[in-house]
């Protein structure tokens, strides 16, 4: 029996009792992507990245564990009811414009205290201003760093179109602007390079764009050092007691944790390993999040149809956004259909042993999304449920 035949028996076994659709954390998987994580980041405190998890019973298993500490949201309201669930320190990874949310944050010392916002324009700390409830409490502020790699004069750009703060004459400035101005606190400077932590580099079946890959992230690497560390000495010449300068993402934890420059280092993906994360050379981790969908057909030789299952993942259309049909393995999908709404043709030798009412069990393309599609989330510990957690959805929160 290979290990991934041996995992579809274990979690046909757990949920037996359970039907599908469900979705599942191999607790054992989850834990050995966390230590692997600490491993990588050598010594530097990993902060979570919420939405790549959205459950906050696993939130709290994490960073529990030596290692991890804080939180990176993605929402302004959801930094505000994790800070109210007892989480002390939520970095809020994305500028905000929800007013009442900002009304909340500068009404209440716990939250004020526990939440850092992200700015990188002025407008941002207007917004801020005009929905203050009380004029003594100070907003924590963290700057964010443009790192796209810029070629040809900057004809070329490789990265997420993020902040448009670049160089440090730019943050300089902004972090002067927090620092002359009333009722703010700069603590934290942040710089994801998703172009690094988020793509991989050994695309299956294509040798060229994987080196072409590798070589850009190893420009990126360097490029984004050397005006990293520049950033933090121009900021912390405005700002010297800065907290933290966070960097990082899955794909990149022990490259970006070797710049001095930087204090801590997020991750969140890498806990359940979703299909995005298998293309990597630096890392391999263990599937950790699955979802199952029962078979409802047997249309014919080779095919099997189950219910529903098509969860596309956020960003540019492409079939590595879908799912991928994992256990058991050899099932792909109908070209002619992919995942469906309703219903999903599988196709390949392993439908012919598949019974309607079986479980086919599916890996997601983004970690945290898949909760979307679930209120509950089956912990499996060896071919046993030991627990059945709410993810964001279940507690009735779902904040974009």
């Amino acid at each position: 029996m290979t290990p991934r035949a041996a995992d579809r028996a274990r979690y046909d076994r757990a949920t037996a009792h359970l039907d599908a659709p469900v979705a599942i954390v191999d607790l054992e998987a989850f834990d050995a992507n966390a230590d692997d994580l600490v491993r990588r980041a050598a010594g530097k405190p990993i902060r979570v990245a919420s939405k790549s998890v959205r459950c906050r019973a696993l939130l709290e298993r994490v960073l529990a564990r030596p290692g991890f500490a804080g939180i990176m949201s993605f929402t302004l309201a959801e930094s505000l009811w994790l800070a109210r669930a007892g989480f002390e320190d939520v970095l809020l990874a994305y500028p905000s414009a929800d007013r009442t949310a900002f009304a909340e944050l500068t009404s209440d010392p716990k939250l004020a205290a526990a939440v850092t916002v992200m700015v990188d324009d002025p407008a941002q700390l207007d917004l801020v201003d005009a929905a203050r409830e009380r004029q003594d409490l100070e907003v924590r502020v963290c700057l964010e760093l443009d790192t796209s790699l810029q070629l040809f004069g900057g004809r070329v750009r490789v990265g997420a179109r993020r902040s448009p703060l670049r160089t440090p004459a730019q943050l300089a400035d902004l972090a002067r602007s927090v620092a002359r101005r009333p009722g703010f606190r700069l603590v934290g400077l942040m710089a994801y390079e998703g172009h690094v932590a988020g793509v991989g580099d050994a695309v299956a079946g294509r040798p060229v764009r994987s080196r072409a890959i590798r070589l850009m992230q190893s420009a990126a690497r360097k490029e984004l050092a050397a005006r990293r560390a520049e950033v933090v000495r121009a900021v912390r010449a405005v700002a010297p007691d800065l907290e933290f300068v966070n960097g990082g993402g899955t794909g990149s934890v022990q490259h970006t944790a070797a710049e001095a420059a930087v204090t801590e280092i997020a991750a969140g993906s890498g806990l359940y390993v979703p299909r995005l994360f298998d293309n990597y050379t630096s890392f391999s981790g263990r599937p950790a999040a699955l979802f199952a969908q029962p078979v409802v057909r047997r249309p014919g030789v080779g095919v099997v149809t189950v219910l529903g299952g098509g969860y596309p993942a956020s960003g540019a259309p492409g079939a590595d956004r879908l799912p991928v049909p994992y256990l058991p393995e050899g099932l792909g999908y109908d070209g002619q259909e992919g995942a469906g709404e309703v219903q999903t043709p599988l196709l390949g030798s392993a439908a012919d042993d598949l019974l309607i009412g079986d479980k086919v069990w599916f890996r997601h393309a983004k970690a945290g999304e898949l909760c979307e599609r679930f209120e509950e989330l089956q912990l499996v510990e060896g071919d046993r449920v030991t627990a059945t957690v709410p993810t964001y959805r279940g507690e009735g929160r779902t904040f974009l």
